[in-house]
């Protein structure tokens, strides 16, 4: 039922097949190149696009790597078995420990560090507490996007929009503060209705778990606090991530050579997120600013922030959360900042939907098809939706009310 299957032999079934989202990822592309191609996407636009994706890029590719090779140094085994011990064996604790893990470390790193740095985690806390690992997973994704409203750094978004409405990190937080606070429980009862309730109450805590490897060990935690200390310190993305990598990277090729392999790269995701940058810039260019100026209006009051947020949520499931906010943002009189920071919600926290809407999603699939774990899309977007509007209305209440 909990939609979870053999690890083993999984690396090698992308070899013979391609997914669904493969094929996706791979018409993406396949359209922005014809977009260029016929002249639809400018040529001196589609150069703009690579030079401001091409750092994104090199974060993935790193990131995912970072990640892969952690999990294969046992790191998250570590840490996945402190965190079920100190669930004592009742699945309302271990609820309560995930969902305040992930929530903090969305907001102080970002949802991308999530969903990269604490899937792995979580999966193998299913692992060690052995129950469902859908539970765990859906509690990553769900709160790497729900969680990353409260401070610029938890978001992307979050800095344009911090930047535009110019408010400093505290004020930000101010302002954001009830609506997060509504996010997080209204995401919590969902999660628990949906997923953690059908668990059995109990579970035997696990022994503590040691490395097999303590030099792969070590180098891997080395790496990944690299990682955290360059995104708290606020450093280029892909250049922490490439330096934290590198570190890993160079230690398996001295005491793990086996590990190495050229499947670590995430083609796939490489090649949607280069694709989907195409094809919305094209379609941004023909008429998708006149269809959200249309959508969103120029309310201030609680009307226009309504429209936006739910503008931005759809919109985010339909593209890509970072795209959609970008459009909506553009269409926005600078002087109408609560109906930005609703917009933002809608950006933030709708994104629940869709494999793609949002690129912390597609993150966490690429660890859960790593370790595995099947997601059954029919669920995954029904339990998604009840969930994006119970939270995107709690939130935008929230910001209205205050």
């Amino acid at each position: 039922m909990e939609d979870a299957q053999d690890s083993q032999g999984v690396p090698e079934e992308p070899a013979k097949w391609l997914s669904g989202l493969d094929w996706l990822a791979l018409a993406l592309l396949a359209a922005g190149l014809l977009f260029l191609v016929t002249g639809l996407l400018p040529r001196a636009d589609a150069a703009e696009t690579v030079r401001r994706i091409t750092p994104l890029l090199v974060f993935l590719g790193a990131v995912v790597i970072l990640a892969e090779l952690t999990a294969q140094a046992e790191v998250f085994d570590v840490i996945a078995t402190r965190v079920t011990i100190l669930g004592r064996g009742r699945n309302g604790r271990l609820f309560v420990l995930c969902l305040a893990f992930a929530a903090l470390n969305t907001i102080f790193l970002n949802l991308d560090t999530t969903a990269v740095l604490l899937t792995p985690v979580m999966l193998a806390t299913a692992v060690r507490a052995g129950v469902a690992p859908l539970p765990l997973a859906m509690t990553t994704v769900w709160l790497a996007n729900t969680a990353s409203l409260l401070l610029p750094v938890s978001n992307l978004t979050n800095l344009l929009a911090a930047d535009r409405v110019a408010l400093e990190p505290l004020e930000f937080a101010a302002r954001m503060a009830m609506p997060q606070l509504a996010a997080l429980i209204a995401v919590a009862i969902c999660l628990w209705f949906f997923y953690w309730r059908h668990n059995a109450p109990t579970y035997h805590p696990p022994h503590p778990h040691v490395p097999a490897d303590r030099r792969l060990f070590l180098a891997a935690s080395i790496g990944c606090g690299l990682f955290v200390i360059g995104v708290l310190a606020g450093l280029e993305l892909w250049a922490v991530s490439v330096v934290s990598a590198a570190v890993v990277v160079a230690a398996f090729a001295r005491w793990g050579r086996s590990h190495l392999r050229w499947t670590l790269l995430p083609w796939r995701l490489l090649v949607f997120v280069t694709g989907l940058f195409f094809v919305v810039d094209t379609i941004s260019r023909h008429g998708l600013d006149a269809v959200m100026a249309w959508f969103i209006g120029t309310d201030p009051g609680a009307e226009g922030m309504w429209r936006a947020s739910a503008t931005g949520g759809v919109l985010s499931n339909v593209l890509n959360n970072l795209p959609s906010y970008k459009a909506g943002e553009s269409v926005i009189p600078l002087e109408n900042g609560d109906q930005l920071l609703a917009l933002l919600i809608g950006t933030n926290v709708g994104p629940l939907i869709t494999p793609w809407a949002s690129l912390a999603t597609l993150l966490w699939l690429e660890r859960c098809r790593s370790a595995g774990v099947e997601i059954r899309w029919g669920r995954f977007m029904v339990t998604g939706t009840v969930t994006a509007v119970a939270v995107l209305a709690a939130s935008v209440a929230a910001l209205i009310a205050v």
